[in-house]
């Protein structure tokens, strides 16, 4: 250790109080040096970049579509904020574990009065003190790299989250939208088949008070028309239940009103093929989730070495100057030195902080594999259920065609007095879960690719088409 005297201004302690507050930041309106925010995207529509931020207020009393619906969910549901929350969180970790790379100055400031009494004289002195220590870590055997290292890459662990959270939100949003329109299409549904009921009340009552028509048939033509009426009502429970998860999915509460613009589903030609194993390749090399996994596993390497160089010497430079003043009597000292720290023991909590680190890190290991394989799993059920749609399509066209004209054939054959009640009702049955088969296959359809996609990790603005094809006619006198 050296001998080191600086040369200090006469004033100090202001200086060294300008000094302080200079380094310390404050806790509100902290800088951001490092420029780690701009990394961070915030919340925003589902077509503009990260640097910007148009999130706009959620709106009131318009008229939905699907596309503004989406950019509500990702702008304002709190999973979409509490995600972009935590990725700031380590963005600054990430900060401090830089900031190791720097030096650290550190002011000491004091001032009071000294008193004593010897042989009945008293002594009363001032005294003045400040210090400043400048330190700087020059060498650690790898421990500041690793630490930084596991900071970035939970910093990317949280950055591929965010995308896996804001692809769960788009997802959820689109799922809500086509499930209000499907209600609503199975309430308008209902009407229809709870209108064809009457009617066929209607005539079993005509019949019956012709003569050509037992009780029973009147009684049961009452009876399909009470349980159309229920269905109905039924069906208009399930679509406020629908819109309540609707607003829910963009981020409002269950009983704020969500106002959508009519739609116009398309039904996609029936025909889907994919290369599977090739689906299966590019939802691991796309998925956030997994990303995430696979940067949580890099920490982790990270922090089994950083767990071993904490054990290792270091190597610090430190200067030290410091100024004192007694009754006007001013002493500038200083030093300036090489530190070597060398752990000699510290009670084997070294080792068993490199074991736990190894633990840890065999644990993300499998979780990374676990994650792999539910990403395959996730790819072939999307993939099965698209297909299932797509064939349930073709299906529901035949059925829908043939019911309408099987019912068509019943109530024309009921009227005329040759057919009986329980042909038409069941008929009328058939016909009405025909209509409901059929506008679901649909929504089911854009609402199974849309999954597909998740499961890729490919959510795009392509899913909002919902085509340009006008919804077919669903009365029972359309073929």
């Amino acid at each position: 250790m050296t001998g080191f005297m600086p040369k200090l201004p006469a004033t100090p302690l202001p200086l060294a109080l300008l000094c302080l507050a200079c380094v310390s930041g404050g806790s509100h309106g902290a800088p951001d040096p490092f420029s780690l925010d701009t990394r961070i995207p915030a919340p925003r529509p589902l077509d503009q970049e990260p640097v910007q931020a148009p999130c706009l207020p959620p709106a009131s009393d318009t008229a939905l579509t699907l596309a503004q619906v989406v950019d509500e969910a990702l702008c304002h549901h709190p999973q979409t904020r509490e995600a972009w929350a935590n990725a700031r969180v380590q963005a600054n970790l990430a900060g401090v574990a830089r900031g190791a790379y720097l030096p650290t100055l550190n002011a000491a400031l004091g001032a009071g009065r000294r008193h004593q009494e010897v042989a009945g004289k008293r002594d009363d002195q001032r005294q003045e003190t400040a210090s400043l220590n400048f330190s700087y870590l020059l060498y650690d055997f790898g421990g500041r790299a690793a630490s930084l290292d596991s900071s970035q890459q939970l910093l990317e662990a949280l950055l591929a989250t965010e995308d896996a959270t804001r692809q769960r939100v788009f997802l959820n949003a689109l799922q809500a939208y086509y499930q209000v329109h499907a209600t609503e299409a199975a309430v308008q549904a209902a009407r229809e088949s709870e209108q064809a009921a009457r009617e066929s009340f209607k005539a079993a009552e005509a019949r019956y008070l012709a003569g050509t028509a037992t009780p029973a048939d009147r009684l049961q033509a009452q009876t399909a028309f009470s349980q159309a009426t229920l269905a109905r009502i039924r069906a208009e429970g399930s679509l406020r239940n629908a819109q309540g998860a609707l607003a829910h999915a963009m981020g409002r509460d269950a009983h704020v009103p969500v106002r959508l613009a009519p739609i116009q589903i398309d039904f996609p030609e029936p025909h889907f093929e994919a290369d599977l194993a090739a689906l299966v390749a590019q939802a691991k090399a796309r998925r956030p989730d997994l990303q995430a996994a696979e940067a949580r596993y890099q920490a982790a390497r990270s922090d089994v070495a950083a767990a071993r160089a904490a054990g290792m010497p270091s190597l610090s430079l430190g200067i030290t100057p410091t100024y004192q003043a007694l009754d006007g009597v001013t002493s500038r000292t200083g030093s300036i030195g090489l530190t070597l720290s060398i752990p000699l023991f510290t009670g084997f909590a070294d080792s068993y902080r490199i074991r736990a680190a190894e633990a840890r890190l065999d644990a993300s290991a499998a979780q990374r594999e676990q994650l792999a394989q539910q990403v395959a799993l996730d790819v072939w059920q999307a993939y099965q259920n698209l297909l299932t749609a797509t064939h349930t399509l073709r299906t529901t066209a035949d059925l829908l065609a043939s019911a309408q004209a099987s019912e068509q054939v019943a109530l024309g054959r009921y009227r005329a007095g040759v057919g009986n009640i329980l042909d038409l009702l069941n008929a009328q049955s058939a016909l009405a879960n025909a209509r409901l088969q059929r506008i679901q296959s649909a929504f089911d359809w854009h609402i199974s690719r849309a999954s597909l996609a998740q499961a890729m990790g490919q959510m795009d603005k392509r899913l909002l088409d919902t085509g340009l094809s006008a919804l077919p006619a669903l009365s029972r006198n359309t073929p």
